[in-house]
């Protein structure tokens, strides 16, 4: 229980509908700082609210502290992946190792026959096991953020909102009266409330914005940074150079330089990339040799492009091959398969020539 809207529906619906129903708050982080800002999640009001919602239901509530573990395994891999000249995807982070490693250890260790959550995704039955696909209301659908999921997981989760929409889980959140009933949607990184990224990257990584050169394509120098990590890839303002005709966008980062490499739209297109930590969670246990047709989304805001996906040379890594290039190919990104609505899995993009 997030202290939300989402999380306190299913609560109260699953307790309506009979289940002993116990809800667990995690505590992520020194909230000093988000606790003066509306719209985020697990911050100190946050934790007030969900004891309020199951007060209301009237069932029982725990705080579990997990603040060491998402400081190392979510806080401190978004700033070095940030550092390394990657777009780290902090949510992707946080659902795969606090939410459904660690919390999902804790709801077995209650001995919990599921651990249920308000994320926006539909589990089914399918052919070969239970199935992860696309909720139902395509504006709230959260499957970009489930990719890393495993097949395990999914067999112990659920997920009750995943066929309604946002305006029917706000009509039961008033019907049961809670209190979080028209509680604003959470917008922003928990632990980056007030949007900074750069500021909370240099706090957990001093140093981390060392200047440097802003470089054409065609290698002239035009101008200089305030650090790589003030960019990602298809940016096109904060691009402080002067005297060019054409509308520059950052089309690739070079840590190893710390140069930012800018150029025209049209040097932004890619139709093809590898991605690594790929979870599988089609049929079989890995994507078929002769690879599979389906679509990717490399943001979670993209429009889905047909592709075909290949096992790659390495273990847990894939590649993309598009039918149509696309801009904006971000490494660190996580790029996630789908067959439909459904989910076949998915895997971070990793940066050219990258070993």
């Amino acid at each position: 229980m997030s202290g939300g809207v989402d999380s306190s529906v299913t609560a109260a619906l699953l307790a309506e509908q009979g289940y002993e129903v116990v809800g667990v708050t995690m505590q992520l982080y020194d909230h000093g700082a988000a606790i003066q800002k509306a719209n985020t999640c697990c911050a100190g009001k946050d934790i007030h609210d969900a004891r309020r919602v199951a007060d209301s239901i009237g069932i029982p509530h725990y705080v579990v502290d997990y603040e060491g573990t998402f400081l190392s395994d979510v806080m401190e891999q978004f700033a070095d992946s940030y550092v390394s000249g990657e777009t780290p995807v902090p949510c992707v982070l946080c659902n795969q190792t606090v939410k459904f490693r660690d919390l999902l250890t804790a709801a077995r260790d209650l001995g919990a026959d599921a651990l249920a959550t308000g994320h926006y995704v539909r589990r089914v039955p399918g052919g070969q096991g239970v199935e992860m696909r696309r909720g139902a209301d395509p504006g709230k659908d959260q499957s970009y953020f489930l990719f890393a999921t495993t097949a395990e997981q999914l067999d112990f989760l659920r997920f009750p909102l995943g066929g309604l929409s946002k305006a029917e889980t706000r009509a039961l959140a008033r019907r049961y009266n809670l209190p979080t009933a028209d509680k604003a949607e959470s917008q922003d990184i928990c632990f980056v409330p007030d949007g900074d990224y750069a500021r909370v990257v240099e706090k957990l990584r001093p140093g981390a914005t060392k200047p440097g050169d802003i470089v054409h394509v065609d290698g002239t120098v035009l101008g200089r940074h305030e650090g790589i990590i003030h960019y990602t890839i298809g940016q096109r303002r904060g691009i402080d150079v002067g005297g060019m005709a054409e509308r520059l966008y950052v089309v690739r980062l070079d840590p190893a330089a710390n140069r930012v490499i800018v150029g025209p739209r049209s040097a932004l297109g890619r139709d093809r990339f590898v991605i690594r930590d790929l979870n599988w969670l089609g049929d079989g246990p890995a994507p078929p040799a002769g690879g599979v047709r389906c679509t990717v989304k490399i943001r979670n805001s993209f429009s889905p492009a047909a592709a075909l996906v290949r096992p790659g040379d390495s273990a847990g890594r894939a590649e993309v091959d598009l039918d149509d290039p696309v801009h904006g190919v971000a490494p660190g990104q996580a790029c996630v398969l789908y067959d439909g609505d459904r989910v076949l899995g998915g895997g971070r993009i990793m940066r050219r020539g990258a070993a």
